[in-house]
């Protein structure tokens, strides 16, 4: 159960991101010209923006300012982990930080690139 609480804070942390990103994209103009030839839509930038705010409203307030200091530094600040690497980095993790990835609640980092881990396999 507390592991379904985390993989939903992940979850929520993880559509903040995919907000982010195209946020980031449709404030960008040659982005933003790139998509309006490929023929999408990039006249709903207020919708996305209010869509992120009620999601980060929705997120523990530790857990965003962590995501927001992270998402400064990298697009993506969330990624996963595959066969204890970093997706971020492609750091290999060593066998503590394994270990610790079902601590109840507890959002991990990587200590290589300080990104925060998701595994596939919860």
């Amino acid at each position: 159960m507390e592991n379904d609480a985390l993989k939903d804070k992940l979850d929520a942390l993880f559509r903040l991101q995919d907000l982010d990103i195209m946020i980031r994209e449709l404030k960008d103009p040659p982005t933003k010209g790139t998509e309006e030839k490929m023929g999408f839509s990039v006249a709903h930038l207020e919708k996305l923006q209010l869509a992120r705010t009620r999601l980060a409203e929705r997120i523990p307030a530790l857990d965003l300012r962590l995501y927001e200091r992270i998402s400064r530094h990298f697009t993506h600040a969330i990624v996963s982990v595959e066969n204890r690497i970093c997706l971020g980095c492609f750091m290999g993790l060593p066998t503590s930080a394994v270990s610790l990835r079902t601590e109840p609640g507890m959002v991990r980092l990587c200590e290589n690139c300080g990104r925060i881990l998701y595994w596939l396999d919860y």
